[in-house]
């Protein structure tokens, strides 16, 4: 994961982005996983006794990236455009299950007896991997609330590309004194997009990712792509809980709490999938059977620089 290769990838998605973004108004946000593993691989080669914590590494690499993306897209779109990239604070619940539940791994792969070391001296929970070894595992609570959503509605009113909420944001909550304090885990980055997306009233979500659509029995020489859906296609779907599943869930929440429309696709799809050539879209129960208008939606966007991208647009209508 090199400097160039990270260049190389983001300067893709803002190609695809800057398409989009001539038509629509966008907000672009970007996952890190790949990136805070290798900020704490840093960090523990200059003291691995005095591990950063992951809400300081989550805001460094929503600076490392979203200047990434925000160069990239300034360089893809028309002279005279404008970009704005926040740092991102969300809050969660200190009585979320998932502080008794760590699941989310993170940071390298580590021997048996790396690992006992880990638990001794940062009292870190460890899973075990399927290829072998251990990883750090942290909790993922549901993000409650954006801090800085105005900001980003100002912004958006004044006609800029919004770079925010990256990697799910910078996990937060509120300590006994009423205080924000930083939280050691992680929060899912597609639930992140889904509240962001029904935070800014989107007309639209986009979850773009490195295959074509949704697919029944993906992997497998049976596999068929899913095209269009409801939130009830998916109720017998099983779905990989580190990949696919996270999508699905973010768009069935939009869908059924907005009632618009939620795609899922590829990175370079990302105007067909809004025009529906290409992808899987889900929309309301009712909405399937409408016929389908001869303009595309409004739209906000949202992106991931991690292989996973997920877009919503608007077409420049007020921001509410």
């Amino acid at each position: 994961m090199t400097a160039q290769a990270q260049h190389t990838n983001v300067r893709i998605a803002a190609v695809a982005l800057a398409d989009l973004a001539r038509d629509h108004q966008i907000v672009v946000a970007h996952g890190n996983g790949p990136q805070v593993g290798l900020l704490a691989l840093q960090g523990a080669a200059y003291d691995p006794d005095a591990p950063w914590p992951l809400d300081v590494l989550g805001a460094e690499t929503e600076g490392m990236i979203g200047y990434l993306i925000e160069q990239e897209l300034m360089n893809a779109l028309p002279e005279g455009a404008h970009c704005a990239t926040l740092l991102s604070r969300v809050e969660v619940d200190p009585k979320d299950p998932a502080f008794e539940n760590p699941t989310k791994p993170i940071g390298p792969v580590y021997t048996s007896a790396e690992a006992t070391l880990a638990v001794r001296d940062h009292g870190w929970t460890m899973g075990t991997e399927a290829s072998g070894g251990s990883r750090r595992v942290v909790p993922s609570p549901r993000p409650l609330r954006i801090i800085g959503l105005d900001a980003i509605k100002v912004l958006l009113q004044a006609g800029h590309t919004v770079i925010c909420a990256g990697g799910g944001g910078i996990p937060v909550m509120r300590n006994a004194a009423g205080k924000m304090t930083g939280v050691e885990a992680v929060i899912d980055k597609d639930r992140t997009a889904a509240l962001l997306a029904l935070g800014l009233q989107a007309d639209a979500l986009l979850l773009l990712t490195d295959v074509s659509s949704v697919f029944r029995h993906f992997g497998h020489e049976d596999q068929i792509a899913i095209t269009a859906a409801t939130p009830k296609t998916f109720d017998d779907l099983d779905l990989a809980a580190g990949s696919m599943a996270p999508k699905v869930g973010a768009a069935i929440t939009f869908v059924k709490t907005s009632g618009k429309l939620a795609g899922i696709g590829r990175l370079t799809d990302a105007r067909a999938i809004l025009e529906g050539r290409a992808g899987t879209r889900i929309l309301p129960e009712a909405a399937t059977s409408r016929p389908r208008k001869n303009h595309p939606p409004k739209t906000f966007g949202f992106t991931g620089a991690d292989q996973s991208v997920s877009v919503w647009l608007d077409d420049g209508g007020a921001i509410v």
